[in-house]
């Protein structure tokens, strides 16, 4: 199974691998939605209060070096919720191409970003896919994810879906294309949870599989469509942790 996405390595990396049986966060995967790319107003006139670098690639050539991750806003609510929003400004090494915003409830002071240019493993260096991923780097955090298509200064946020992960255990999205070194035309998705099971065995554990959803290009602009029952587990299965780990 392969997984692309930094924080999902950052968290299993950071955590203990030790075995314990804890209740495991109910994560759902959000529904991507269209984000104007066009700023309300003139960007020197927003209040910028902090930059954040998201490093793509070191490649001279490539179509996207980098991400400024421009926080535009803090607010807390009555229950002191903070929400946030982000100017995300895509840049050719010194060049802006374009750029894209997002509001990010349930904001945690000393989250990161983190991103990388492909759709899975197999994705050349230049593909047109950028994921990036915005959360504490800690066990048992959500994290925010986006998948972005960036194609001759158009851009697209094709999907975006919450993770978590918490020695092992957690909930995330993997991706999976038939397509090797280039960006392929279609592609679907699943959510993955492994999660500690019901009896007695700390090394047991379940995994099951959701949310199947398949994106096709048309033209230049990605179709979504659920295979699934949406937030409904279509496959189910027992396994030690070992052995599920093993087979990544």
């Amino acid at each position: 199974m392969k997984i692309k996405h930094l924080f999902i390595l950052l968290i299993l990396a950071s955590c203990h691998k030790e075995q314990k049986k804890s209740l495991i966060a109910d994560v759902n995967s959000a529904e991507a939605k269209e984000l104007p790319t066009v700023t309300d107003k003139p960007e020197t006139e927003e209040n910028i209060l902090r930059t954040d670098t998201i490093f793509l690639s070191n490649e001279k050539n490539a179509e996207f070096t980098h991400i400024l991750a421009n926080l535009t806003e803090l607010k807390a609510d009555k229950d002191s919720i903070l929400t946030s929003k982000f100017r995300l400004d895509f840049y050719q090494n010194k060049t802006k191409i374009t750029s894209s915003r997002i509001t990010i409830t349930n904001y945690e002071k000393g989250a990161q970003w983190g991103g990388s240019s492909g759709l899975t493993n197999a994705s050349g260096k230049n593909s047109s896919f950028i994921q990036i991923g915005f959360g504490y780097p800690a066990c048992g955090y959500t994290h925010e994810n986006y998948l972005y298509y960036l194609k001759n200064h158009n851009l697209q946020l094709v999907h975006q879906w919450q993770s978590m992960s918490d020695s092992g255990w957690g909930t995330w999205t993997e991706f999976v294309s038939n397509a090797s070194g280039k960006d392929p035309e279609s592609f679907y998705c699943k959510t993955v949870s492994f999660e500690p099971g019901d009896d007695s065995n700390e090394d047991s554990g379940i995994v099951t599989y959701s949310d199947s959803i398949s994106f096709l290009l048309n033209g230049t602009h990605w179709k979504k469509k659920l295979l699934s029952a949406k937030d409904k587990p279509y496959f189910e299965k027992k396994m030690s942790f070992n052995e599920f780990h093993n087979q990544q």
